[in-house]
């Protein structure tokens, strides 16, 4: 029985890369997201392959963010791989487009709210308006679900904040973000460990470096289900 909790991030170089670490992962991991570095080291062929051909789950994390007419054919076209999630950017007129663009089919469309490697001082760079962090994702992840979003990208410091809105009943909280105990933090800055990203609301986590970087990816990635296993991560009742 696959744990589909933990998506793992192939945040490698080319397909070769992607399937080498598929093959070493083996059966301990079903699900794989594919972002947009990979994009022109052949990350749809490596989408289909690994969906068609391995029965792997695929998140394709695109972060699509254009007029909704590009948005809608952009997104029609992906739907047409047969992946089970697709992220745009959260903005009312781009979820509204992506819905129209994976009509009939069945890939989620998750919003992303505000990115896990920002913080206060980066969105004020940005002119994002003045407020609380956990704030704006939470006004954001409401737009987007209210729009038709499936889910959303949240940090997993506000996946709780989320799971208590009355429109994230029955959607997806994913959380980039995750790092094991006394794994590095990279370029992220709004934190916490696996288990803490599920007890807070989230449905999936997404790991990428602390797997595919370690001495050994295919124990890094049985830790982190273990620990999605244990006490700590159950999930609250709302």
């Amino acid at each position: 029985m696959f744990d589909d909790r933990l998506i793992v991030a192939m945040d490698v170089p080319n397909v070769l890369d992607g399937l080498e670490l598929a093959k070493t992962l083996g059966d301990s991991v079903n699900f794989y997201k594919i972002g947009l570095g990979m994009l022109t080291g052949g990350g749809l062929a490596l989408a289909n392959e690994l969906k068609q051909e391995h029965g792997k789950r695929i998140f394709l994390d695109m972060k699509f963010f254009d007029i909704g007419a590009t948005v809608e054919a952009a997104v029609r076209g992906v739907a047409q791989f047969d992946l089970d999630f697709l992220t745009v950017h959260g903005d009312p007129h781009v979820v509204r487009a992506a819905r129209e663009g994976a009509a009939g089919s069945d890939m989620k469309i998750l919003a992303v709210t505000i990115l896990t490697s920002l913080d206060r001082d980066d969105l004020d760079a940005s002119c994002i308006k003045a407020g609380d962090i956990a704030d704006l994702v939470r006004e954001r992840a409401g737009i987007a679900l209210t729009n038709g979003a499936d889910g959303v990208i949240a940090s997993p410091q506000e996946a709780a904040l989320i799971r208590a809105m009355p429109e994230a009943a029955g959607k997806l909280i994913v959380t980039p973000g995750v790092r094991p105990a006394g794994a590095a933090l990279g370029d992220q800055k709004r934190v916490t460990t696996p288990a803490q990203a599920v007890a807070n609301g989230a449905d999936h986590v997404v790991v990428g470096r602390p797997i595919w970087q370690a001495a050994n990816p295919k124990a890094a990635a049985q830790s982190i289900l273990a620990e999605l296993a244990s006490p700590q991560a159950k999930a609250p009742n709302l």
